[in-house]
């Protein structure tokens, strides 16, 4: 099982990693980081905009809050600086949040209903949040892949990097 300093750890890999590839992102035209790649969510906007969406479904099922108004392929916002600031406040959320997880919650089964297929699960809740953190990095690399089509570095993406 979890902890929350591996939560809180992860929160923070995930936050620099999301600077990093924003930054990376800022070097790419308009037009490039919305062009179809043939991802699964298309471009690098499309997912981006996706990371953020799974993190706000994931942070709302953990806090209780309602799913109103989330799909897997919307749009948070075109622009990439403004998408760039809602991540970045979502993404001390994410931090705070995980600083303050019990592990008696992380240990307890936690039911949702799957936004994508209706079905409803029951897994216990360290599981779902591994599940979050593990999203994150799946699309990021895909990002970072993308990046790489149009010859940006990301730079180096290991969680040993990360600063102090």
């Amino acid at each position: 099982m979890i902890d929350s300093a591996y939560c809180v750890l992860m929160a923070r890999y995930n936050q620099w990693m999301n600077r990093k590839l924003y930054a990376a992102c800022a070097q790419l035209t308009e037009a490039q980081r919305k062009e179809d790649r043939g991802a699964f969510f298309g471009s690098i906007q499309g997912t981006l905009n996706h990371l953020l969406y799974g993190d706000t479904a994931w942070m709302r099922r953990f806090t209780q809050r309602p799913l109103d108004g989330l799909h897997a392929r919307m749009e948070f916002h075109p622009d990439l600086e403004a998408l760039r600031a809602m991540r970045d406040i979502f993404d001390y959320e994410i931090i705070d949040w995980a600083a303050k997880l019990q592990a008696e919650w992380l240990a307890a089964d936690f039911t949702y209903t799957s936004i994508v297929d209706g079905s409803t699960r029951t897994r216990p809740a360290w599981q779902l949040v591994v599940h979050m953190f593990n999203h994150q990095t799946h699309h990021r690399g895909q990002v970072a892949t993308l990046l790489s089509q149009f010859g940006v570095d990301a730079g180096v993406t290991d969680l040993p990097a990360m600063p102090g």
